[in-house]
């Protein structure tokens, strides 16, 4: 249940970073983090973010696997990219304020950064499979 709720934090926090850095980049991911409830509202968020990807994403990525298998898995990247701009229209904690291609783009470079962020972070968690 902790490393639950640390993978948790820590996709909340690879949200936030992946926030700046797309904005560094002048694209239109951002994320509401003002104060106590803006933060509530950021994990809330990414526990839909979490929900939709484990089931609509799973859907997608098992209806597309001929597609996925024609460009060698870089179709995943696109489903990860529409997943977080389904979930940005909720506007829970983070929005994507362009529209069109560019807000396309901003999710799709704001996936990429998520993806790598909490991957990243992810090595520095604890495996369950310890021998004590």
């Amino acid at each position: 249940m902790i490393r639950l709720l640390l993978r948790w934090v820590l996709l909340a926090f690879s949200v936030f970073a992946a926030s700046l850095v797309s904005q560094a980049l002048h694209l239109g991911f951002q994320v509401d983090a003002d104060g106590a409830s803006g933060m509530i509202k950021l994990l809330i968020g990414v526990a839909v973010l979490s929900l939709l990807n484990a089931t609509i994403g799973r859907i997608l990525k098992f209806l597309t696997v001929p597609l996925r298998c024609l460009t060698l898995g870089l179709f995943s990247l696109v489903i990860n990219a529409v997943i977080l701009w389904f979930a940005a229209s909720l506007k829970l904690g983070f929005k994507i304020t362009d529209s069109g291609p560019k807000g396309f783009l901003a999710a799709f470079i704001a996936s990429l950064l998520i993806s790598f962020i909490s991957g990243v972070l992810g090595v520095l968690l604890p495996d369950d499979d310890r021998d004590d």
